[in-house]
């Protein structure tokens, strides 16, 4: 019994060593996974985007705004001469918070009088929208002690507001990023077995030798999975809205077609996979090796901001990160395409440029 388990097993280490991709992405995963586990699943708040709408522009408003920008929450990066102007910076998502300074703030300050600063937070992602929210007055009254005996009463106050999700309910957050992460995954891995499958069985000659064009077997076996994640969208955004009760606040013929320009990055990428992978399970080895950084860099649980700037950087590659953006910006901001462009041309173009690639390198494989 001994020499024949050592037999199977030493077959089986065979196999693995004729299969250095897989053996090497079933090492990288792990590897991976720490440094993104490490680095970027944290949900501390830092150095949030900031639009600063100072009407006083005064030495003493100054000074506030350099009092919020030392304490690693808040980045004013954004300086803006209107209300409506630091809107559309919020709703476009450039900023995830505005800082109002009224007129007259220096002279109350003056006189002794209670001075306000007012914050508008995007509600959006309420785990940023709870710390922004507690960190604007923190601040405020910390920045009172400086300027009055620790036994007065704060003599700068914070007034925030939270925008789209007053209640910073969590699910108006995850189900929106749910259609992103669901339509990602079940394009990718789907596309890229369903050429596989056929590849391993020995049925890819078959087709070639048929009158089928590589253009028309490709769109074959990729339709009815672009069908598919269209009726999952459907799926999630019914449950979402009538049973956990998410507001549909944006047009759903722009979210429709918005997805469609995403869906031809994923589809790009199980077709890249599906022309390097031999095997269904080198395939989902593969699928898992994309997917698992591209839900970490994409925003869909742990804030952007949060991450190193190397991080933060390679996450412009990441199509999700764009989608994200998008779907929750029509679903839970009601924006339309004129807040959400510059996000859409990037997902377009990336989209573009991924389905091209891979592509022309299939029709090759299969010519």
């Amino acid at each position: 019994m001994g020499r024949r388990l050592l037999a199977i097993m030493r077959k089986e280490v065979i196999h693995i060593r004729r299969d250095p991709r897989t053996l090497a992405v079933m090492f990288l995963i792990p590897l991976i996974q720490m440094f993104l586990l490490g680095y970027a699943a944290t949900l501390d708040v830092k150095q949030l985007k900031t639009a600063v709408l100072d009407l006083d522009r005064s030495r003493a408003s100054r000074e506030l705004v350099e009092t919020y920008k030392a304490s690693n929450y808040f980045n004013p990066v954004y300086f803006v001469s209107s209300e409506e102007e630091l809107a559309r910076l919020i709703d476009s998502g450039k900023a995830r918070a505005g800082m109002i300074i009224p007129a007259g703030y220096s002279s109350s300050l003056a006189r002794g009088e209670k001075a306000s600063v007012y914050f508008i937070i995007d509600g959006s992602d309420p785990n940023v929208a709870n710390t922004a929210f507690s960190a604007s007055q923190s601040i405020a009254q910390s920045f009172s002690l400086k300027l009055l005996p620790l036994k007065s009463p704060p003599i700068v106050e914070a007034i925030p507001r939270v925008w789209y999700n007053p209640q910073m309910r969590s699910s108006n957050f995850m189900i929106p990023g749910l259609i992103g992460l669901i339509m990602g995954l079940i394009t990718t891995i789907l596309t890229a077995l369903a050429i596989v499958r056929e590849k391993e069985q020995g049925t890819i000659e078959q087709l070639m030798v048929t009158p089928i064009r590589p253009f028309e077997l490709l769109t074959g076996k990729i339709a009815p999975y672009v069908v598919i994640a269209f009726l999952e969208l459907g799926e999630v955004l019914l449950v979402g809205h009538f049973w956990f009760k998410v507001p549909i606040r944006g047009g759903i013929p722009l979210l429709l077609a918005l997805s469609f320009v995403f869906l031809f990055a994923t589809l790009g990428i199980g077709l890249f996979i599906s022309s390097v992978a031999n095997t269904q399970r080198e395939a989902m080895f593969l699928a898992f090796f994309i997917i698992l950084p591209s839900i970490f860099l994409s925003g869909f649980i742990f804030p952007l901001e949060a991450m190193p700037k190397v991080l933060q950087l390679l996450s412009y590659i990441v199509p999700l990160r764009y989608y994200m953006t998008i779907v929750r910006g029509i679903i839970v901001k009601g924006v339309g395409v004129g807040a959400l462009w510059e996000h859409i041309i990037p997902l377009a173009l990336l989209g573009m440029a991924i389905f091209t690639g891979a592509t022309l390198r299939i029709r090759k494989r299969l010519e």
